[in-house]
């Protein structure tokens, strides 16, 4: 009896092996985000995703990307359902506009496909508590891509603080954006939706707000703040008319304050973040560099963040990583857990700005 049990897990672990060997099968859903064109020019250094179909309903953006990545006709599909029922994919990557996630999430989950969105989850807390809802009715993974996921600085300052490096958090800022989607020249389907309110959410607001609304939850292990304060300008209402262009997101914790900073305005694009303990700081250089200064230290040094662990270094490693159970999303910057609350932190920030007064909170029941 021994060895016939010894021999069954044997045969399971070597299947089980042999499945987390074979790429993951992964479909583009939507092509109006210019994020898209970074997923493919990453993906043949990625001999672990396939890709085996891409879905939109617009036939001049399927051949326009046909033709600028060499896809074959046969992977290409105007419905991401006829798509997944004749691909079938094992998760689906979003490129639509944010207020399009919702309805992919809910296509993806009716054939029980896991999804990853890009930033940020949708455009309200109605919408990411229904995802929740279905994520977890259809047991799907739901994750959010952020380019400042994969930043190795990032989590050297987080390091920094869960070792008491730098004592008790007290004070984060954070600072992202560029000179402005139009200003760097995005492709006209994707400056389309970042300007319309009822596509986006909202303008710098939700596109480089949730940037540090997702540092500052991750900083906080998912804590929910006291009050939510924003404000908002329109600097440049001529190319802007219908979205802020540059905004501030003040969130109070009981014993810590974040100051958001983003904005479609800055002179060059930047991501970076400062993080202040009540004995130290650790301020994040681009990807991979930190400025340092503990209490007793003489002055301020600069070093290069350690590489990011296997699987947590970019966004199709993490995604295969999760679906063959080698990591747990949960907590992480791209967990659904977390980015719920992102969006908590938006929609009252959004309502901050509109209504000008401070929101306040309460966590939100599981």
């Amino acid at each position: 009896m021994r060895l016939v049990i010894l021999t069954l897990l044997a045969a399971i672990l070597s299947i089980s092996a042999a499945a987390q060997d074979r790429p993951l099968r992964v479909a583009i859903v939507g092509l109006e985000h210019g994020h898209v064109e970074g997923f493919l020019h990453a993906l043949p250094s990625h001999s672990n995703v396939q890709l085996v179909g891409v879905a939109d309903a617009d036939p001049a953006l399927l051949a326009k990307y046909q033709q600028k990545f060499s896809l074959p006709a046969t992977i290409l599909y105007k419905s991401e359902a006829n798509m997944i029922e004749r691909a079938h994919p094992q998760a689906v990557l979003v490129y639509t506009s944010i207020a399009g996630h919702r309805h992919a999430i809910e296509i993806a989950a009716q054939y029980g496909v896991s999804v990853m969105v890009e930033k940020p989850l949708t455009i309200s807390l109605d919408d990411a508590l229904a995802i929740r809802a279905l994520a977890r009715k259809s047991r799907i993974h739901v994750l959010v891509n952020y380019e400042t996921t994969w930043y190795s600085s990032n989590k050297a300052a987080y390091d920094q603080l869960t070792q008491h490096q730098l004592g008790d958090v007290r004070r984060v800022v954070v600072h992202d954006g560029h000179q402005g989607p139009k200003e760097i020249g995005v492709p006209p389907e994707f400056l389309n939706w970042l300007t319309d309110p009822a596509q986006n959410g909202a303008g710098a607001l939700y596109d480089f707000g949730c940037y540090g609304v997702d540092l500052m939850t991750w900083l906080m292990h998912g804590a929910t703040p006291l009050t939510v304060t924003a404000v908002v300008n329109h600097d440049k209402p001529q190319i802007y008319p219908r979205v802020d262009d540059d905004a501030t997101i003040i969130l109070q914790y009981p014993r810590a304050q974040a100051i958001i900073q983003a904005s479609w305005n800055w002179p060059f694009g930047r991501k970076d973040m400062e993080v202040y303990g009540a004995t130290g700081y650790a301020i994040t250089v681009g990807p991979d560099q930190l400025r340092l200064r503990h209490q007793h230290d003489p002055g301020e040094r600069q070093i290069t963040a350690p590489p990011l662990a296997t699987g947590e270094s970019n966004s199709l490693d993490y995604l295969a990583a999760v679906l063959n159970g080698q990591i747990q999303d949960q907590g992480d910057l791209s967990a659904l857990g977390t980015n719920v609350t992102v969006m908590q932190i938006l929609d009252a920030a959004r309502t901050s700005a509109r209504e000008a007064r401070t929101i306040h909170l309460e966590k939100l029941s599981e």
